[in-house]
């Protein structure tokens, strides 16, 4: 067993558990249902801003520990005060030390859009995902079939969420729903955990012409990034690079500073 088979069965148990305690009925009285979600894509194509999507995360099962008292009040403020165009933050507890209630203050410092990074597969985490006030919900297509995708996405959908569908070979990308608008192409693999950034531009190509496209994992220096982005990526989804450091915000402002000095 790997350890992505690890967690995607540990996720199926933590799922049913918190369906008992907390039904879809009073996830549905949370306020964040009725409030308008902020589009995460308009924000990755504003001219304003250059694309970096900063992560909030403490752990990775590959990395352990990399931050582990980050207050994601402070960080995530920080991040988009630096010109961060959107914020994901990672919610799994048990493998990367996240929470709801991390998305939840993120949430109630910013105005830009959040993302809900965890491993979804079910509808209820959907569902959870606008009551604790995410803007849109990344759905891994390693881990789902063609149909869950598309029914996962739809609720999304229906609910006002967006969408960053991951895919990381060209099997995964054949199985997008066709209204498919934001993809990541993850460099790590999800098996073994390895990075290679080539596996980001050997895919670039095969994505849909009409989606807003993401590159993440391993991007460590302005250069690769602005290589990234030059290339046909609109966003670059980054965290470790960002919360290994003493100060994430202050990392990830400095980083978006030299990037756009790259990039003009």
């Amino acid at each position: 067993m790997t350890i992505l088979d690890e967690i995607i069965a540990y996720k199926r148990t933590e799922v049913q558990e918190k369906k008992e305690l907390y039904p879809v009925k009073l996830l549905e009285k949370s306020p964040y249902f009725i409030a308008q979600p902020v589009s995460l894509e308009k924000y990755l194509l504003r001219r304003d801003l250059i694309g970096i999507i900063a992560e909030f995360k403490r752990k990775s099962p590959s990395k352990g520990i990399i931050n582990e008292f980050a207050d994601p009040a402070t960080v995530c403020l920080e991040y988009m005060q630096s010109g961060a165009s959107a914020l994901s933050v990672i919610t799994d507890n048990k493998y990367f030390g996240g929470s709801n209630k991390d998305l939840t203050t993120a949430r109630k410092f910013n105005y830009c859009p959040i993302l809900r990074k965890d491993f979804i597969l079910d509808e209820y985490q959907v569902i959870e995902a606008r009551s604790i006030g995410a803007d849109a919900i990344l759905l891994i297509a390693e881990v789902l079939s063609e149909k869950e995708l598309k029914n996962l996405s739809e609720l999304a959908f229906s609910l006002q969420l967006e969408v960053l569908f991951e895919v990381h070979d060209k099997k995964n990308i054949d199985k997008l729903p066709a209204n498919a608008r934001i993809v990541g192409v993850n460099n790590r693999n999800l098996k073994n955990f390895e990075v290679n950034i080539q596996h980001s531009l050997d895919l670039l190509t095969e994505l849909p012409d009409s989606t807003v496209k993401i590159a993440e994992s391993g991007i460590d220096s302005p250069q690769t990034a602005a290589m990234l982005l030059s290339s046909g990526f609109s966003g670059l989804l980054m965290g470790e690079r960002f919360m290994r450091e003493a100060n994430p915000g202050r990392a990830c402002k400095l980083f978006i500073r030299k990037l756009e000095n790259e990039t003009v």
